[in-house]
Order: structure tokens, then sequence, then C-alpha cells
């Protein structure tokens, strides 16, 4: 019997409102991260953001500990060359990507990703402050920033970091001629320090007065420990699991037919 259009919408809305708690409950979702730098005109730049939505049980250094081969690939390098395979074999479900620089003064750039929220609720950053032989930000503890609650909404709208933030690797010891982001400069060369990992953007004063790879001349003497350098900010929006759009699929194809054989039936009276 054919039923009308109004109850096969009724029957729409049921399915709809099945595949709606499915929704309201998934955790797959898209994460937009967007970056920027705040540091003072002709000051830091930042080489390629690296990140992971995790489970918070990758720690990637230790304040007061000495650097290990992935945050150094980040410190000295940016690249993230040792920081990604480290970072995968420990948590083989995290999501791990990147926001490429540089970024100078006054820029941002974002990246979006699908996270699934139930075990990536942790949010992990490494950067590479430019110029420089071995400075970076990032979060000394992996559980520091819980980015998702249990029911995958953000606690956390933006991470800000300043110049007291800036880390210290401790690994390559200050030199211009071997430094990233520098006229003239090796970043391929390198002399050990031998250190351990400690805050300290005081070092950045080596590089006064040189000329950067983007064109300025270098100047920190206006950044402070409380100066805004970088913020992270994060927006969400759900990701519909395939059996919530197989479901709203299946209610829309009966309300198809039931205007194909109506639109028919007027054609015929």
């Amino acid at each position: 019997m054919f039923r009308s259009p109004q109850r096969l919408a009724g029957g729409l809305i049921g399915l709809t409102l099945l595949a709606g708690p499915l929704a309201a409950t998934a955790a797959p979702v898209s994460v937009t991260v967007t970056i920027e730098n705040l540091a003072p005109t002709n000051s830091v730049s930042f080489a390629p953001l690296r990140l992971a939505f995790n489970n918070g049980s990758f720690d990637s250094f230790n304040n007061g500990q000495v650097a290990t081969a992935p945050i150094i690939s980040v410190a000295e390098g940016g690249s993230g060359a040792a920081w990604f395979p480290a970072f995968a074999a420990a948590d083989p479900t995290a999501v791990l990507g990147s926001i490429n620089g540089a970024l100078l003064p006054g820029m941002t750039a974002s990246n979006s990703f699908i996270v699934d929220s139930a075990i990536n609720r942790f949010f992990t950053f490494g950067t590479m402050v430019i110029p420089s032989n071995d400075l970076f930000l990032g979060n000394d503890s992996p559980s520091r920033f819980e980015l998702f609650d249990a029911a995958g909404n953000l606690r956390i709208n933006s991470i800000n970091q300043t110049g007291g933030s800036i880390w210290d690797a401790g690994s390559e010891a200050v030199d211009p001629a071997n430094a990233a982001f520098v006229v003239g400069g090796v970043n391929g060369n390198r002399t050990a320090q031998n250190g351990v990992v400690s805050f300290n953007f005081s070092e950045l004063s080596a590089f006064n007065g040189l000329t950067t790879a983007a064109g300025y001349v270098f100047d920190s003497t206006s950044l402070r420990a409380e100066t805004n350098i970088y913020r992270i900010s994060f927006s969400s929006r759900s990701v519909p699991e395939p059996m919530s759009l197989g479901l709203l699929a299946a209610g829309l194809v009966p309300l198809g037919l039931a205007r194909r054989k109506r639109a028919a039936k007027n054609r015929t009276a």
C-alpha cells in the first residue's frame, strides 16, 4: 500500500533521530589547528609545527634531563625526523601531522585533522625557535594538554607561549655559524653542548644584528619572559560515522521513491 509523504517523512525523522545519538557520541572529530606568531617585529620566527593527537603516553623530553634524538630533531633542525617515528612506535594510534613554516612575526597558518577523541584526548607539539642552534617550544609533560573531555568536546581553546616558554635542548652549543635561519649559517654543522633541557631564551641575544633567511635583521631586545610569542588555537566539528550516514541514506531512499511515484501518477491522471 502506498504510504503518504507525511508518513514517509515521519519514518525519515525517526531514522534521523536514531542516527542522532550515534553521531552525538561518535568519537571522530575534525580539528582545525591554527598557529600565530605573536612575537615582536624582527624577532623570533618558527620552524614548522610538529604535532600529535595522542593517548598521553609518549614523553618526548624532560626538564633537567639530557635531550634525546626525538626532541633534538625538532630543536636543532625543526624536521621531526626522529620525533615522528619515535612517537608512532610508542603510540601507534596517534594522529601525527605538521603545520608548515617558517612562521614569521605576524603570520598565521592552519591545518585540519580527523581525530578519534576517545583514544587521542591529548595534544603534544614541538617547534624550533629560529634563529637558533637548539631552541624550541613544546610540552614537557605528555598529559599537559588534555584537549578533549570524555564526550569529545574541546576542553582547550588555545595554548599560549611566551618568551619564558622557550626551551634550550642543551644539545648544541650556541654558534651563529652553525645556526638555522641565519644568512651564512650552516645548520648541518654542530658543536655538542652536552647539557640538559632547560628554559632559556637568553641565547637569542647571540643573533642580534644578524640577517635572517627571511631578510630581516634579528633583534631580540624587545623580547621578555612575559612577551606573548606563539599561539595554538583549536576548533572542532563532529564527523558522522558511516553507520549514521547509512541510516540517514536509508530514510531518504523511500522518500525519493514516493515522490517519483506521485509525480508519475500526476502525469498519467
